[in-house]
């Protein structure tokens, strides 16, 4: 079944809702989104998003902080446009009705204004310590106020629909004309035809074994545009957040930068304080820098955690701050009033991502891409904390902006699409194989490619997760699509463009840190890792989509639509 939409959105965080919104006047809309539209990366934003809004405050010195995070790898007009545009897209979730707290003593700022690791001054909004869900809610809210937005939950990204794909000849640049979308639902897979799509599919964490981020976080935007032929920029620098609660009764829970913001000290299992070791900053420093001083202290005590410490501030000021961070912890017998947290570095961000340009659009015609999912260069090297949101709320609304343009002057494409066949693929029968693929993968990230590297562990990674690709792609082709497989199959191609990314930058920066390049290359500053499909064939992959092909004798469409994609290579 075809179902056509002007603009197809394919996330449902504060990317793609941000989008929706500006965008849904000039056309019809179409979400598609893998679970329930309020799970998203989003909705687990603790801290809350940086913009200059307070009078001591300036784009100039927002600026600095995020170059100086960046470590020497961010595209600096866009950092300049962030800054400058940001406080304007921060006013437009005040006037969608986001209760960003407000302090009523404060002369300089209307807001209750936090400040995080890197930043110079107070500039985090936030809305106590909930912000995410609140910005989430909101958003939800507006677009479902709205009847030319259409949501479909429970559906999951397959692949892209693009020109190359479908064979199209004498095209200069490939187009996008949507995406083939699994239906969880009912196992059905339908064709989802757009003149423009946007990718906000967010961040791959559960690539890795130990994650901020929820189960939703596959990969799945970067995965299907890495197959579609777009350009994947800088994925070897993968942010862990140095204090994810350590509690064998807690899944994800992530512990704010926000409390270190506020006073909290990392501390020994002894009660030593450790930071001033590592940085002038102490507890504030930049995320890559207090990650590697927990995995560094850990390796040697040998101990499981370390200890965040806020309990010398008054116990009003921390319930009242950290409300909803105060009843969890106290659900896992733990008063951060009175006692410090147990926490541990966790896989938390990708600052890598789809190679955008200044308005969100990618080298494939007709596709977007925004937050996470998205490498606009604003983050370099590392991520200064809190500028996400910001970043999402400025590329959705410059891409909005471009997309706009695009549909007025766009048709819907005049190809034919061919209809998903499954042919004669058989239903999963080993579903072991799904969680141990699953299972092996995230361990290998978490052990070869984690904090702190080195070469022999990233060849080792990348040995093994070429034959993990091998089973996992003959297993894909011979098998009825389930939303376990495609997601299988997306974090084992993250996993590998995680792995040749790291193996190319020989040098330690920002997050990136192996051990033998333990220093700064300058001649690299400014130089982005960029991973794309290659144009030659890999025999492995050949011999599979043959084995593939010989046992369905159909021959039937997604293997026609894999004759570009049969070529990813790293």
């Amino acid at each position: 079944m075809d179902i056509k939409a002007d603009f197809l959105i394919i996330g449902s965080g504060i990317a793609g809702l941000s989008y929706a919104l500006k965008i849904c006047a000039y056309g019809s809309v179409a979400i598609i989104t893998k679970k329930d539209k309020k799970e998203s990366n989003t909705n687990y934003a603790q801290g809350g998003i940086a913009a200059v809004v307070d009078a001591d405050d300036t784009p100039d010195l927002h600026f600095i902080d995020t170059i100086t995070a960046g470590d020497g790898l961010c595209k600096t007009d866009i950092v300049r446009i962030v800054v400058t545009e940001g406080p304007e897209r921060v006013r437009d979730l005040v006037n969608w009705g986001v209760p960003f707290s407000r302090r009523k003593k404060n002369k300089t700022s209307e807001f209750d204004l936090g400040r995080e690791g890197g930043h110079s001054r107070r500039r985090i909004l936030h809305v106590k310590d909930l912000t995410g869900q609140e910005i989430e809610k909101i958003l939800v809210q507006k677009v479902n106020e709205n009847p030319g937005i259409k949501i479909y939950e429970d559906h999951i990204c397959i692949d892209l629909i693009t020109a190359k794909k479908l064979g199209q000849k004498n095209i200069s640049k490939n187009i996008c004309y949507g995406a083939y979308v699994l239906d969880r639902a009912t196992g059905k897979v339908l064709t989802f035809v757009s003149k423009v799509t946007l990718l906000a599919t967010g961040g791959a964490g559960k690539t890795y074994l130990y994650t901020t981020n929820p189960d939703i976080s596959t990969g799945d935007g970067l995965a299907a545009a890495y197959r579609a032929g777009a350009r994947i920029a800088n994925m070897e620098f993968i942010q862990f957040h140095p204090t994810c609660l350590y509690h064998a009764d807690a899944k994800n829970f992530l512990i704010s930068e926000a409390v270190r913001g506020e006073g909290a000290i990392l501390r020994l299992r002894d009660g030593t304080p450790f930071m001033a070791k590592y940085h002038e900053l102490k507890d504030l420093a930049p995320r890559d820098i207090v990650a590697r001083a927990i995995d560094a202290e850990l390796k040697k005590s040998g101990d499981n955690c370390v200890y965040l410490d806020i309990s010398h501030r008054r116990s009003s000021f921390i319930k009242s701050r950290f409300p909803n961070l105060y009843k969890k912890c106290l659900s896992f017998g733990l008063d951060m009033t009175s006692q410090p947290i147990p926490v541990v570095p966790a896989a938390h961000y990708i600052c890598g991502g789809v190679l955008t340009d200044d308005y969100g659009e990618t080298n494939i015609t007709g596709l977007f891409a925004s937050g996470e999912v998205a490498c606009t260069g604003l983050h370099g090297a590392n991520r200064l904390a809190s500028n996400s949101l910001l970043e999402a709320l400025v590329f959705s609304h410059r891409a909005a902006i471009k997309s706009i343009q695009q549909v007025h002057r766009r048709n819907y494409p005049k190809v034919a699409i061919p209809p998903w066949d499954s042919g004669n693929a058989l239903d999963i029968e080993d579903l072991v194989v799904i969680s141990h693929n699953w299972d092996e993968i995230r361990r290998l990230m978490w052990n070869y490619v984690g904090i702190v590297r080195t070469n022999k562990r990233l060849e080792r990674a990348w040995a093994r997760i070429q034959m993990l690709q091998k089973e996992i792609t003959e297993y894909y082709w011979n098998s009825i699509i389930t939303s376990d497989l495609i997601e299988l199959r997306n974090i084992a191609t993250v996993a590998g463009i995680i792995i040749a990314s790291a193996l190319r930058r020989k040098e330690s920066r920002g997050l990136h840190y192996t051990i033998d390049y333990p220093k700064k290359v300058a001649r690299l500053a400014q130089v982005d890792t960029i991973i794309k499909v290659r144009p030659r064939i890999s025999a492995v992959l050949n011999r599979v989509i043959s084995t593939a092909k010989a046992r369905n004798k159909s021959k039937p469409s997604r293997f026609s639509l894999f004759s570009t994609v049969r070529k990813e290579e790293v």
